[in-house]
């Protein structure tokens, strides 16, 4: 037995017992006639004391050997410390060694095994190994443990069943690109990894499974965004037999367990709210509902003067920031540089002072007076001392650009409290959206989201009018999860299919699998797949989700840690009848 307790685990109650420690050498103090060894696992760190009036010679200059995250083992006598520790749960006892055995000695580590570490985030990836020895990444994925028994623990207790489903697949146009795999024994042919296990969870309905939850790896081949990985993982929900409402019920339930077991906070208020009013109201589908600043929509108070700006905009658009009045002229600059970066895209800011007394001052006096900028301020339901933010534009860039500037703003005034949580779901998405450059719509959602009910016949006259019988659960500004009601009709399929055009012949080669099985008796259902990774992130308090995943990839899909993807050598690539045509 390599230990009898953990480094984390005594107290009072074991001084005078003989214990076995085995772990990692956190530092040691050698004060010539005396050493001291931090002792550490998972668990937590127990001091250990080299005393050279009670340990063998040998042992002291054995110990005088040890460095940082040396492996030993230990045996010895558990007893009062002298010095005691408050800050350490086992800070009241020390153990006097009697035993002292190196298990593998170390190199010195290229960064610090601290919470608070040396290491950039470059050097952390490449040693991930060892960054999962610190208390902060450690206790992040033990708590992303703690949450995902929670959810495996409340969806078994409303009779949901776990069910695997398979990686490898067949490539279907869902939205991303497919990562593809060779088959060996099928020359010329590729599997491809889920982007989701879309296909195989509406099988399970038709199946009779009824409920079917999964905790699954999903994998999209795209130009990764900040805080995205190529491979991420959901938990993935059908439900047979039900409408919007029922699904909504069940993980607003889930997501209350969560908040209560994990977070030990109790929120009831899940406020819906159209797709259409969270564009209007806050320039995104996905707003953080923490804080107010919803936009006011300003062109029937700022058009028709002779400030060609406002007049040519589709949109003119504004904010009330509380307490902005104090933000100083270089500030408010700083501000219209930000929006003007690429990254937001604006061409300029137009501001107003709410002043104390009842006046305004703004960036354009020379075209609005007092009485035109009151209706700015009743508009956005600014209050003296607050700062009024206008942009204006292209209706959907503008609204993008705006959103932004809220986010950036809220940031900066301490409204996001990652203590404080604000569920939201938003309902009724457009079923497809229009891709500019190509003319041709696209399913917002997936091809298998069914439209409202009674909304089908618009495909035809009014495509982009049609709502889709859809649905996302918001939490802090970050959607967390989404799902649909799916179309379980072999004739709705086809005709949605072909709206988003696809042949008979097309349709028949990419999805007739599903098609044919909607002939069996397939039954209304639907469904939802939550975001783990996000999901533990916000949960925790944080905004990314890397630290919660073990072995994250960077920004550029790779593993610096094992250094993948790598090329592979002439003979596989002949097995697999494959030929590279890298251009330079």
């Amino acid at each position: 037995m390599y230990r009898s307790h953990s480094c984390g685990e005594l107290r009072d109650s074991h001084i005078n017992t003989e214990v076995t420690l085995a772990g990692w050498v956190q530092k040691s103090r050698d004060k010539g006639f005396m050493i001291w060894v931090d002792l550490r696992d998972r668990y937590g760190i127990t001091q250990l004391m080299f005393d050279e009036e009670r340990t063998p010679k040998e042992m002291m200059e054995k110990a005088k050997s040890l460095g940082r995250e040396f492996v030993i083992q230990v045996t010895g006598t558990v007893i009062e410390r002298e010095s005691k520790n408050s800050k350490m749960p086992t800070g009241n006892v020390e153990v006097l060694v009697s035993k002292l055995e190196i298990l593998n000695a170390s190199v010195t580590p290229p960064f610090t095994i601290e919470d608070e570490t040396d290491g950039g985030e470059d050097i952390r990836m490449k040693y991930r190994y060892l960054d999962i020895r610190r208390n902060p990444v450690k206790d992040s994925l033990i708590f992303r443990h703690k949450v995902s028994m929670e959810v495996r623990k409340y969806l078994s207790d409303q009779e949901f069943i776990e069910v695997e489903t398979p990686y490898l697949i067949k490539s279907t146009p869902e939205g991303a690109r497919d990562f593809v795999v060779p088959s060996r024994m099928n020359e010329g042919q590729f599997y491809a990894l889920p982007q989701s296990p879309q296909t195989f969870k509406q099988l399970l309905m038709v199946g009779g499974m009824d409920k079917y939850f999964q905790i699954v790896k999903c994998f999209r081949d795209e130009d990764l965004r900040a805080d995205r990985q190529p491979e991420f993982t959901q938990i993935d929900c059908e439900m047979a037999f039900v409408e919007q409402e029922d699904i909504l019920n069940i993980f607003e339930g889930l997501t209350r367990h969560l908040l209560k077991e994990v977070n030990n906070v109790e929120v009831e208020k899940f406020p819906r709210m159209l797709y259409d009013d969270a564009m209007r109201l806050y320039g995104n589908d996905k707003p953080d509902i923490r804080f107010g600043m919803e936009f006011a929509e300003l062109n029937s108070v700022t058009q028709h003067k002779d400030f060609g700006v406002f007049n040519n905009a589709e949109l003119v658009v504004g904010i009330a920031v509380p307490g902005g009045n104090s933000y100083t002229r270089k500030e408010i600059d700083n501000i219209i540089k930000w929006v003007k970066r690429p990254q937001v895209g604006a061409l300029g800011m137009i501001y107003c002072r709410v002043n104390e007394d009842g006046t305004f001052k703004s960036s354009v006096d020379k075209f609005y007076d007092q009485e035109d900028l009151a209706k700015w301020v009743e508009a956005t339901g600014a209050k003296p001392g607050d700062l009024v933010c206008v942009l204006s534009g292209e209706t959907n860039k503008v609204r993008a650009q705006l959103s932004a500037l809220r986010m950036e703003l809220a940031e900066r005034l301490g409204l996001r409290d990652p203590k404080i949580f604000a569920p939201l779901w938003v309902i009724d998405f457009p079923l497809l959206e229009l891709d500019e450059e190509t003319g041709h719509y696209h399913a917002m959602h997936h091809p298998f989201t069914s439209p409202k009910p009674g909304q089908m016949e618009l495909l035809d006259t009014d495509p982009g009018a049609v709502k889709a019988n859809a649905y996302d659960l918001v939490l802090n500004g970050n959607e967390i999860g989404g799902g649909s009601i799916r179309i379980h009709d072999k004739q709705m399929q086809a005709t949605m299919l072909k709206h988003l055009g696809f042949s008979e012949e097309d349709a028949k080669a990419q999805f007739g699998f599903l098609m044919d099985a909607f002939e069996y008796g397939a039954p209304p259902h639907g469904g939802l797949a939550f975001g783990l990774d996000r999901l533990v992130a916000i949960l925790g308090g944080q905004e990314t989700i890397r630290d919660f995943i073990a072995f994250p990839k960077n920004n550029s899909g790779r593993d610096v840690m094992i250094d993948a993807p790598a090329f592979i050598d002439d003979e596989q690539l002949k097995e697999l009848s494959l030929k590279l045509n890298i251009q330079e």
